[in-house]
C-alpha cells in the first residue's frame, strides 16, 4: 500500500472519533479562536492529520509551523509569537528556564522509537539483534544520520557498539530539519537511522523495522504554553484532544504510542 494511502485512511479513520468529540470539545457561547502552534518537525504529519479532526469538533482553527529540534528553541527564545510549543521535554525545560514557556504547563502526550530504513527496493537487511544491526551498519557504504534527538542517540549508540569510528567515516550526516530519509531515497546514503513516524512519513525509502529491544529508545513530544501565548483556553482543549484516546488509532498508524 502506498503511504499517502496509508496516511489518507489514517485521517478518515481519525474523522470518526470527531462524533465524540463534539460533546468535550465544541465551542459553547464562546468565539473561536485561532491557535498557533511552534513544533517539531517529527510531529509534521501527526499534528496535520488530526488537526482537522479536533478543527471540525471545536470550532477553532490550528495554524502550526514545524521546525528542526536545533532551530525551535532558538526561534522561540527570539520571541516568536504562539500559544503552544510541541517538541521534547528537554527542550521545554530548557525553553521554562529563559521563561519562554509557562512552568508547569508541559504536557507528554506520545512517545517514538527509532527505527532503520533503506532505499525503497533494495535488499533489508537483518537488524533484528544487537549484533545483526551492528553487521548492517558495518556493511553499508554510506549511514545516513540525522541532526536531531535521533541523531545525537545514534551517535552515542555508536560508541557503545564499539564502531563510532568506522561509521563516522562513512556517515551522511542531514541539514538540521531535513530527515534521514531523504539522504536515503536519493542514493547518498545506503540506510540510516531516525524516528519511526519520520521514516514512515517518507516517500522512496523502504522501512526495515525497529531498532532491536536492547538497542531502542524513547522519544518523548510534549505540549507546553508559550509565555506570550494568547489563546490559552483554546490551547488547552487542543491540548486535551492530543492527550485523548480519540487520537490514539492514528498515532499508532504513524509510528507512535501515547506518553502515558
Amino acid at each position: 500500500m502506498k503511504k499517502s494511502t496509508t496516511i489518507a485512511m489514517t485521517l478518515a479513520s481519525a474523522r470518526g472519533a470527531a462524533f465524540v468529540l463534539v460533546g468535550t470539545l465544541m465551542v459553547t457561547g464562546a468565539r473561536a479562536a485561532d491557535i498557533t502552534v511552534i513544533g517539531s518537525t517529527a510531529m509534521t504529519e501527526f499534528i496535520e492529520a488530526v488537526a482537522p479532526i479536533f478543527e471540525q469538533a471545536s470550532g477553532h482553527k490550528v495554524k502550526a509551523s514545524f521546525l528542526s529540534g536545533s532551530l525551535l528553541p532558538v526561534k522561540v527564545k527570539e520571541g516568536a509569537p504562539a500559544d503552544l510549543i510541541v517538541t521534547t521535554p528537554e527542550s521545554i525545560e530548557d525553553l521554562v528556564k529563559a521563561g519562554k514557556v509557562v512552568a508547569g504547563s508541559r504536557v507528554d502526550f506520545v512517545r517514538s522509537g527509532a527505527g532503520v530504513a533503506v532505499r525503497a527496493g533494495a535488499p533489508k537487511p537483518d537488524v533484528s539483534t544487537p549484533e545483526a544491526f551492528k553487521n548492517a551498519l558495518l556493511a553499508a557504504k554510506s549511514v545516513g544520520i540525522s541532526k536531531g534527538p535521533s541523531g545525537f542517540y545514534m551517535l552515542s549508540l555508536l560508541e557503545r557498539l564499539g564502531i563510532a569510528d568506522a561509521v563516522k567515516a562513512k556517515a551522511v550526516f542531514t541539514e538540521p530539519g531535513q530527515r534521514v530519509g531523504l539522504v536515503i531515497a536519493s542514493g547518498q546514503a545506503e540506510i540510516g537511522v531516525q524516528q519511526i513516524t519520520e521514516l514512515l512519513a517518507m516517500p522512496g525509502i523502504d522501512y526495515v523495522g525497529p531498532l532491536p529491544s536492547a538497542l531502542q529508545t524513547t522519544i518523548i513530544y510534549a505540549t507546553a504554553r508559550s509565555a506570550n501565548a494568547k489563546e490559552t483556553a483554546a490551547a488547552e482543549e487542543f491540548v486535551k484532544f492530543l492527550s485523548s484516546k480519540s487520537v490514539v488509532p492514528s498515532a499508532r498508524k504513524m509510528g507512535l504510542d501515547p506518553a502515558g
